[in-house]
């Protein structure tokens, strides 16, 4: 299973992103789909996950601001980034996992958020 994370870039306090995640190769049910990221100098922490029953789980950090969604048919997770704000900058990882314990994940995409 390959992912292909894209989406990230430079953009001002307040703007919006939207990164995508392509996954390819032998998927078989597909369980859970998420977003993790890597800010500067921390550890690597959890922004969103959304499970195939559509559950979904936000970090208090970004709850209202963030929302992850998924393209089943094409197995795509999305993550829409409002109100961004400086601490948002990080790399973020997308990862999937399914029902016969693959755990995939994404090269990880640079979002830059200025002040």
């Amino acid at each position: 299973v390959q992912l292909q994370a894209s989406g990230g870039g430079l953009v001002q306090a307040g703007g919006s992103l939207r990164l995508s995640c392509a996954a390819s190769g032998r998927i078989f049910r597909i369980s859970r789909m998420g977003w993790y990221r890597h800010p500067p100098g921390k550890q690597r922490e959890l922004v969103a996950t959304l499970t195939s029953r559509g559950t979904t789980n936000y970090a208090d950090s970004v709850k209202g601001r963030f929302t992850i969604s998924a393209d089943n048919a094409r197995n795509t997770v999305y993550l829409q980034m409002n109100s961004l704000k400086p601490e948002d900058t990080a790399v973020y990882y997308c990862n999937i996992g399914t029902i016969t314990g693959t755990d995939a994940w994404g090269q990880g995409t640079q979002v830059t958020v200025s002040s």
